[in-house]
């Protein structure tokens, strides 16, 4: 079956998660210093410049900067208001050449997700009640970086290719009714030929192949964390009804949806 895999970086034991908040008067500075960790600092208010290894990056209000250890870093906040950002600090066992090779292809800043927002509000409000090298808060942390880099790739696909992305949020968003080529084609603003073209070139399949890998997907999700009926789970999935759920089910899996889910359940 195919999968829609999210992108991660395989990173050594988080040792240490932490996060914080601070406001900085007009035309501080901070550093030089050397990294030491895997940090996240997301800009709220004013401006800052940082330099790495003495080359300047420019942040403004609305971006998150991902900050890689071992380089020597220098900051010069915005001179005529006070700077307010965040940060989330994680501490990691030491990286392999090829994990630092990955985590160096990685863009420098981009913008500030709500989700991003919403695990640093999560691991900052923590902070007096777990030590920083609990589960809770570097499973934060860990959580933090990896949705950097998964939405890192995300912003280059939207770049290079936004109508395949608009694409698959509007299935995400339908997978439930009815979605016909067409319609897809409609929302995105291109022809169905041009869409097809498109997930063939990009993602190796069809845009209805693609829906059909999405309802499979999510109902693999009903199938092992829920107790509703398989008919319901068909229903919900965007299916006409059980037995068709369950033929494109084993065509794509090789069982069926109560095999899938009782075998799951058993541990098998």
């Amino acid at each position: 079956m195919i999968l829609l895999l999210t992108p991660v970086i395989p990173l050594p034991k988080v040792q240490r998660a932490i996060g914080g908040t601070v406001v900085y008067p007009p035309g501080s500075r901070f550093g030089p210093r050397i990294q030491d960790d895997l940090q996240l600092v997301l800009l709220h208010k004013g401006s800052m410049t940082v330099h790495i290894d003495e080359a300047p990056h420019t942040i403004q209000p609305g971006q998150v900067i991902l900050l890689k250890p071992g380089h020597q870093e220098h900051f010069l906040f915005a001179k005529e208001q006070e700077t307010w950002h965040r940060w989330i600090a994680v501490h990691v066992g030491e990286l392999s050449e090829h994990q630092r090779n990955q985590l160096e292809q990685l863009p420098h800043t981009q913008s500030i997700s709500e989700e991003m927002n919403r695990i640093t509000d999560i691991l900052i409000s923590l902070r007096l009640r777990y030590d920083a090298a609990s589960e809770t808060l570097c499973s934060l942390g860990l959580a933090a970086i990896q949705l950097f880099v998964a939405e890192s790739t995300s912003n280059h696909m939207q770049l290079s290719h936004p109508s395949i992305l608009h694409a698959k949020k509007y299935i995400e968003h339908h997978f439930h009714d009815h979605l016909s080529l067409e319609g897809i084609a409609d929302e995105v603003g291109l022809s169905p030929e041009h869409l097809v073209r498109l997930f063939r070139k990009h993602e190796g399949i069809t845009p209805i192949k693609f829906v059909w890998n999405y309802r499979i997907l999510r109902a693999n999700e009903l199938l092992i964390q829920t107790g509703l009926a398989i008919g319901e789970i068909a229903m919900r999935c965007g299916f006409k009804n059980s037995f068709h759920f369950a033929r494109v089910f084993k065509s794509t899996t090789g069982t069926t949806p109560s095999d899938y889910r009782h075998g799951n359940w058993r541990g098998k």
